[in-house]
């Protein structure tokens, strides 16, 4: 079908079967129609490929999408194929004949997207390709544009080669999106991919669809993996390991138990490493336990857990990979566990690394988030620039554990705000730690600075605890940061409350004999100690973790079936239950179950994963709404005109008739 004339909306719902868009997607591709350069910073699940793939469908010609991930690129290209679209990928895994095929649909104007590799995109044969007479190139979108930049978590010299295209195709429009991306790192994308005078519009970061649990790893951590893959029992889930060793034991461990398990990491054989992700992807397996290289190639909505059993080297890694869970917005979890343990093993991953000082920024920004006291939401989300105002109690495990008690830090706080001051407000919360603790590095001694007032006056506390209180001290607004190196300096408030030695109130919880602000009567005075909030210290290191009294967590088999439904307003995520309580309605129960069945059998027939044919919201949909009428079945969430023409006729088959 020719939609050259129809307008995003109506591509949006003859196509993909979809009602409204989410915000920003109706921005990026009005921008991109007008052929004005555009970079996208939007979550992983928050709906990129539609800003590329609707004006793809609306333009003359071709949109040509640059993708590291291989895996990606087949599973958009066959839900695309199922939706009516064609589109192709070409990259060292399709064979010869498919090859020729692929390009003589381009070259003959048939097909609407092409997926390619940065390293294919240079090869002579695309090239010639792209330069052909008969092909016309009208939009160049780069996906995961983030690997453009040094300054990235995972820069790609492949991504560099991209930015000669820019003078090669001048009246072809450019569209960078990536998931994450700090303001260094948009200065880079928009720099080497040669952007012209680009839009930059940045979505919230909020995946309110994902619980956040953080627990301090226990001495036997199988049980709290094993707990949480019970409060999902038979859904899809990710669990992340440091090593291949961590990788291939965990897997062992778990198999033996009896769960659908298999491995993934870069020493088993390629093949055996693809088969495993296509057994994942295709729910043919439960759970993959794998080294942080995998799942940012994949395209699965189901993912209803993701587990790092070691904490990540930075928060840009841990979001990415939380991101894998609940792409189609339905309830899902993400459980972090986390030991000094870790935080030695990256440290000396790092110990030779060129730019040791940015490793150690981006460690503590992860140890900060693992050991802070308030809404983990609001940490992660402050760390990318953006101020959270939810007060969602289902949030993370600390805000259902409620408000934590304060107490009176006022003394450690005027050392940390005075250091930063006798320093010159020219340097990052770990140079002013080190001075506080008295460190005798190179850098200290050369600036003079142990000579300073407020050198080594601060040995009550540890360098993971001084990290803490600096985080609650920036979101107090005493203390803000700015610059790539995150230097800080006191706003007016922090000024104000050192002038006049304000009383200053925190969550935090000070150690037994800790010097400074209180007495260790003092503080259990003010309920430090209760119950609910007791210091976990010793075997992390000196590291401290609320430990919650003991209550049915937020995400039991019980609680999940509770009203659980909120929106953010900046990406248009709504958050839906994932499992629809049809209560009394045996009907609904029975077509759910059948769509589940015929679903998996349809989506082997076609040798695709089962959520191409459709995801679990369409499925919950049909079973609600019982359409009885093919005109009936586009009133479905995800069923476009393709997939009524398709597989209509069987869905009212299960359906039955009034």
């Amino acid at each position: 079908m020719d939609y050259t004339n129809k307008s995003p909306e109506e591509v949006l719902k003859s196509v993909f079967g979809y009602d409204s868009f989410r915000l920003l997607q109706k921005d990026i591709i009005s921008n991109v129609l007008a052929k004005k350069d555009t970079l996208a910073i939007m979550p992983t699940g928050g709906g990129k490929s539609l800003c590329y793939q609707i004006p793809a469908l609306i333009f003359e010609g071709i949109t040509v999408v640059v993708s590291p991930l291989i895996s990606l690129m087949q599973d958009q290209v066959a839900a695309l194929n199922a939706a009516g679209v064609k589109a192709v990928f070409l990259n060292s895994t399709v064979e010869w004949e498919d090859y020729k095929d692929s390009m003589n649909s381009i070259r003959r104007g048939e097909t609407k997207l092409l997926y390619v590799a940065p390293e294919t995109l240079v090869t002579s044969k695309i090239n010639d390709l792209l330069h052909d007479s008969r092909v016309t190139v009208s939009c160049i979108t780069i996906d995961e544009a983030h690997c453009v930049s040094e300054w990235g978590h995972d820069f790609r010299p492949d991504y560099l080669e991209i930015s000669a295209l820019r003078s090669q195709f001048k009246d072809a429009v450019f569209l960078a999106l990536t998931a994450t991306a700090t303001l260094s790192v948009r200065e880079d994308i928009i720099k080497n991919l040669r952007l012209k005078n680009p839009a930059v519009l940045v979505s919230s970061f909020d995946r309110p669809n994902i619980f956040l649990d953080v627990r301090q790893k226990n001495r036997n951590a199988l049980d709290q993996v094993v707990e949480c893959i019970r409060r999902h029992r038979d859904e899809s889930g990710i669990i992340y390991c440091f090593s291949k060793r961590q990788v291939d034991e965990l897997t062992e461990k778990l198999d033996k138990l009896g769960y659908s398990v298999l491995n993934y990491h870069a020493g088993l054989r390629d093949e055996v490493r693809a088969d495993h992700q296509t057994k994942f992807i295709r729910d043919q397996v439960q759970i993959m336990v794998a080294t942080l290289a995998f799942g940012m190639g994949i395209d699965k909505p189901n993912v209803r857990f993701v587990i790092h059993y070691d904490m990540p080297k930075s928060l840009e890694q841990y979001y990415q990979e939380i991101g894998r869970a609940g792409r189609d917005g339905l309830e899902s979890e993400a459980l972090l566990l986390y030991s000094a343990g870790d935080i030695h093993k990256i440290r000396y991953l790092f110990s030779e690394a060129a730019d040791k000082e940015r490793c150690e920024r981006l460690l503590q920004g992860m140890i900060s988030y693992a050991t802070g006291r308030t809404c983990r939401r609001k940490l992660l989300l402050s760390y990318f620039g953006e101020n959270y105002e939810g007060k969602n109690e289902r949030c993370c495990d600390l805000c259902d554990m409620g408000p934590m008690p304060e107490i009176d830090m006022t003394i450690p706080c005027q050392k940390f705000m005075s250091c930063i001051i006798r320093t010159g407000s020219r340097f990052g919360a770990a140079y002013v730690i080190d001075v506080l603790l008295g460190s005798r590095n190179k850098r200290i001694l050369e600036n003079g600075h142990n000579m300073v007032s407020t050198w080594g006056i601060g040995r009550e506390l540890d360098k993971n605890q001084w990290h803490e209180l600096a985080n609650l001290l920036i979101e107090k607004n005493f203390v803000t940061k700015y610059g790539d190196y995150n230097i800080l300096m006191l706003t007016n408030d922090g000024l104000a409350a050192l002038k006049n030695r304000d009383k200053i109130m925190l969550p935090f919880n000070l150690p037994k004999n800790a010097s400074g602000a209180a007495a260790s009567s003092d503080l259990q005075a003010e309920g430090t100690f209760s119950p609910k909030y007791r210091a976990s210290v010793g075997s992390a290191g000196g590291m401290m973790f609320p430990k919650p009294e003991k209550k049915k967590p937020a995400w039991s088999q019980a609680a999940r079936h509770s009203e659980f439904i909120s929106e953010s307003q900046k990406t248009g995520f709504v958050l839906h239950k994932k499992e629809v309580d049809f209560g009394d309605d045996d009907e609904a129960k029975r077509i759910q179950a059948e769509l589940k069945k015929w679903r998996k059998r349809k989506a082997e027939e076609m040798n695709v994963p089962p959520y191409v044919i459709f995801g679990d919201k369409t499925l919950n949909d049909i079973a609600a709404k019982k359409p009885r009428t093919e005109t009936a079945l586009f009133d479905v969430h995800g069923l476009g005109e393709k997939k009524v023409e398709k597989f209509g006729a069987e869905i009212l088959e299960i359906v039955g008739e009034e």
